[in-house]
């Protein structure tokens, strides 16, 4: 078993305190992906469990024993970084197999495992290339495989795909969820930039901010049912539309009066009392749709992106108040809007209702 447990985790650099409070549990076979702004600790925490870092407080378990103060080596872990990190004058086989040579295991052993990690990663034809001959994704490759012939218990992911382009990007995420499909009882743990490895990897997405922990959950959890308004825009792309108004009527469904002078019908349920209680409605831009009647939302649209099967508008770019201008993703091929005026709304199913940047479905 992996189950691994982090309670009351903290990292601090003397007076700079990096993480804080950090709990959580993880479960064996679960892929979990840490995702959150530069700068958050997602690196760090990785770097902590792995051991390559000093915990500053709190404890690490793995198994049930305490790691704090086990060696990265006796962990049962194995970690693939953002460069891969090959040998370049050795084989593809002997660097999968180095950490093997240096663990004592024998030449039959050595085989076995270096012919198994090449047939899962494809790689059987290039064991006996050099990195230099290989491509970028291969490469990567190379680097999952070394991890894979230590068989541990415990995989952790550093932005592995961060050097790839696009479409090695897109080839070499599948071959890492075949990967983990194939090993169903090894837990995985994958530190992302991009939100669709986060949203189409992980069983459970962590989003760190602040030193912390803001939100856990699965990927569409935390799509549908965001604590607060920064999981609401982090989680998802372009980002959430946060629409500033004040509740006009209360009941199960909630009538905001926007200060753009639009009106919202948001299916958040409110209680008396709650009148006036000033508030933002979130509004993902791919809910927004042209409105026949009442609308969300009225503006003069700044710019159009033509994406393919969707258009991009974008309001309030010309404002240099407004740093987040609101965006409304609309299906298939729209030219020449630039410069007029469009409505829109959304439906009351699928907007958000924050107050102080929580949201009220999360109300005591």
């Amino acid at each position: 078993m992996a189950d691994l447990n982090l309670t009351g985790v903290a990292k601090s650099y003397g007076d700079v305190n990096v993480l804080r409070d950090i709990d959580l549990d993880i479960t064996s076979g679960e892929f979990i992906v840490f995702v959150g702004p530069s700068g958050c600790g997602k690196s760090t925490l990785l770097r902590m469990i792995a051991g390559l870092e000093q915990i500053s407080g709190g404890t690490l378990q793995i198994g049930g024993e305490v790691m704090n103060d086990i060696p990265p080596s006796q962990r049962g872990i194995a970690m693939v970084f953002q460069s891969y990190a090959l040998y370049p004058h050795m084989t593809v086989r002997d660097n999968m197999a180095f950490a093997l040579k240096i663990a004592g295991k024998s030449a039959a052993e050595i085989k076995e495992a270096t012919d198994r990690a090449g047939k899962m990663l494809q790689l059987t034809p290039y064991l006996d290339r050099l990195p230099k001959a290989l491509s970028g994704g291969q490469r990567q490759r190379v680097a999952i495989g070394r991890a894979i012939v230590r068989d541990p218990k415990v995989y952790l992911f550093d932005e592995p795909l961060s050097n790839l382009d696009a479409a090695l990007r897109v080839a070499t995420r599948i071959e890492i969820a075949q990967l983990k499909a194939s090993m169903p009882d090894r837990t995985m743990i994958y530190v992302t930039h991009d939100q669709t490895e986060a949203m189409t990897l992980a069983d459970r997405i962590v989003v760190l901010a602040g030193g912390g922990i803001a939100q856990v959950g699965a990927p569409l959890d935390l799509y549908e049912r965001p604590m607060t308004e920064f999981v609401a825009q982090f989680i998802g792309s372009p980002a959430m539309n946060l629409l500033p108004g004040k509740v006009a009527e209360v009941g199960e469904t909630t009538v905001v009066n926007l200060d753009g002078g639009g009106v919202a019908h948001v299916a958040i349920p409110t209680r008396p009392g709650d009148e006036g209680m000033v508030v933002n409605v979130g509004a993902r831009p791919e809910d927004m749709r042209l409105a026949e009647g009442e609308a969300v939302f009225e503006g003069v649209v700044d710019l159009t992106e033509a994406l393919g099967e969707v258009t991009l508008y974008y309001f309030g770019t010309n404002d240099a108040e407004n740093k987040s201008p609101v965006i409304a993703k609309l299906p298939g091929i729209q030219t020449g809007m630039t410069g007029k005026s469009v409505r829109l709304t959304a439906d009351p199913q699928s907007m958000h209702l924050f107050h102080e940047g929580r949201s009220l479905l999360y109300r005591d």
